[in-house]
């Protein structure tokens, strides 16, 4: 990464939910296998072969991260996944929440104008789902409940094992939208489905997984050559396996140095940004995401004030669309206060005094901001 900025001074990197540095272990484990070791994993010579086990043996680290019972198909990232996910589902009614990524939401409202029922659930100022809401709208006829662990914009925890109940109660899946909780929080075991990507956890872009807990029967949403069990056709990337292999791995060896890590982190990010409203829940939450806002502030100039600070104003996907956030005003706040609200995410690369700085900019800059 490129860590200059415009001015050539250092790029301090604070937007981790949109996407995590390369672990240098899943780089040197992805070279040989883009310059040497080239051959298809799919062919049945030698040369295919042993690609092919690289790609088994990334399979099994990643799974070890997921509950058990279950089999991981390789796509091409999560969006893909939850597509599958979604639109293979089984014909019958489709509930979520008004503060899943646009992955979800886009694809259940692609799914409406077919003729399927949808129902998005609220949330309340915490951006916690209504659970009242939820079991009234998750009965007999719904085949879908859809929902995130950890959120990508708040970074707030949903109830997801008791949703999940409601849907097996109901007879109904239950897909969970892991992306942003793989690896850093325990993946309920009543899921049915789940989705992830590699280069939130340090893997490589391109990649991600649905995992399908066994005996999960979905339809196709490619059709081709009949790869990974005949539900994503399409070439593997064995490097681009490897590399999610070796970060899931990382993950897991890690997973107690990166936690005490990025709490030390948040609780010097609470203490720096102490002026700021948090948006979303103080509790049920993933520490590594902090979004906050400030009266008076445009987050959009606030991001161009400080070029050598990379944050963010919430999803990357939704970022540039110049729309207030839909996360943001699903928990009730105005345009005014979602316009005027930053996204910081920070883990396991990031120092305390990278944090120190990066708050002493965007603090100084907020308050010239909103001086009269």
């Amino acid at each position: 990464m490129d860590r200059h900025g415009e001015a050539g001074g250092p790029v301090i990197y604070l937007d981790y939910q949109a996407t995590t540095p390369l672990a240098p272990e899943a780089f040197e484990t992805m070279v040989p296998l883009l310059r040497d070791q080239f051959a298809n994993p799919h062919s049945a010579h030698r040369a295919g072969r042993m690609v092919a086990a690289q790609v088994e043996l990334a399979r099994d680290a990643i799974v070890q991260l997921l509950p058990p019972g279950g089999r991981l198909l390789f796509t091409s990232g999560a969006t893909e996944a939850l597509n599958i996910a979604i639109q293979g589902a089984p014909a019958g009614g489709i509930v979520t929440i008004a503060t899943e990524h646009a992955a979800v939401l886009d694809t259940v409202a692609a799914m409406r104008r077919t003729g399927r029922a949808v129902t998005v659930l609220p949330v309340d100022g915490d951006g916690l789902v209504d659970m009242e809401a939820a079991a009234r709208e998750i009965v007999s006829g719904v085949a879908l409940v859809v929902a995130m662990l950890v959120n990508n914009e708040i970074g707030v925890i949903q109830p997801v094992a008791a949703l999940a109940d409601l849907a097996h109660d109901a007879g109904a899946l239950f897909l969970c939208d892991a992306v942003q909780g793989y690896g850093r929080e325990v993946i309920p075991s009543q899921c049915d489905m789940v989705a992830i990507s590699a280069h939130k956890i340090h893997g490589p872009k391109g990649i991600g997984a649905l995992w399908l807990r066994d005996g999960v029967k979905i339809d196709p949403l490619i059709h081709g050559g009949g790869q990974e069990a005949g539900l994503r056709s399409g070439t593997l990337s064995p490097a681009l396996c490897a590399g999610f292999g070796v970060a899931a791995r990382l993950m897991r060896e890690q997973a107690e140095a990166d936690r005490a890590h990025v709490a030390a982190l948040s609780a010097q990010a609470r203490a720096l940004f102490a002026d700021w409203a948090l948006n979303g829940s103080a509790d049920a939450r993933y520490p590594g995401n902090l979004n906050i806002r400030r009266a008076g502030i445009d987050g959009a100039r606030l991001l161009s004030d400080c070029r050598n600070v990379s944050f963010s104003l919430g999803s990357a996907c939704a970022s540039g669309s110049g729309r207030p956030s839909h996360v943001l005003r699903a928990l009730g706040l105005s345009d005014s206060q979602a316009r005027g609200s930053v996204r910081i995410g920070f883990g396991r690369y990031t120092t305390s005094a990278e944090l120190e700085e990066a708050a002493k900019v965007i603090n100084g800059a907020a308050t010239a901001q909103a001086a009269p």
